[in-house]
């Protein structure tokens, strides 16, 4: 395996699973400071984590081309699903966007801004991040990698199930 391949698998697996093990903190943080402070910290990692594979990617196997990278997208799209489209690597900008931004609300508006937010737009974002994963991992992998995956979104969809109780018995 070369170092860039290293690089942008590792990347990959740190945002998967720091996004992961940031929900489970989450959940069990329950307004408490320090688990929440844990939490956040986890995600920026995982955040940046994602930043570093998306630029890893761009420069060990596209080049910094995004053709490349949309005709790559549309092969393994169509390999999968038979759909030639390379617009996922749209939906995936998104995901670097939004969470960002979701960050970004985080660390500038304080704990009670982020926790206050509208419950639909938590489940929004947080389902995308899921699906994203899910069809990164489960759908278009195979082998070992599928279910780790599949363990990752299972696990993420219990850490979500509790954060969902917790709101709907503090509302």
């Amino acid at each position: 395996m070369s170092t860039g391949e290293l690089l942008t698998r590792t990347t990959i697996w740190i945002a998967i699973l720091g996004y992961t093990t940031g929900s489970f903190i989450f959940a069990v943080a329950r307004r408490r400071d320090r688990w929440d402070s844990a939490a956040r910290i986890v995600w920026t990692i995982a955040c940046l984590s994602l930043i570093a594979h998306v630029i890893c990617a761009f420069q060990f196997y596209h080049f910094w081309s995004h053709e490349s990278v949309y005709r790559e997208t549309a092969r393994q799209t169509e390999a999968v699903v038979g759909l030639n489209w390379g617009g996922g690597v749209f939906i995936n900008y998104a995901l670097v966007i939004g969470w960002i931004v979701d960050l970004s609300w985080w660390w500038w508006s304080g704990l009670e801004s982020y926790r206050r937010r509208p419950w639909s737009l938590i489940a929004i974002w947080h389902g995308f991040l899921i699906f994203i994963i899910f069809n990164a991992t489960v759908v278009f992998k195979t082998g070992a990698v599928r279910w780790v995956g599949l363990c990752v979104c299972l696990s993420l969809c219990v850490a979500w199930f509790s954060i969902v109780r917790q709101w709907a018995r503090s509302s």
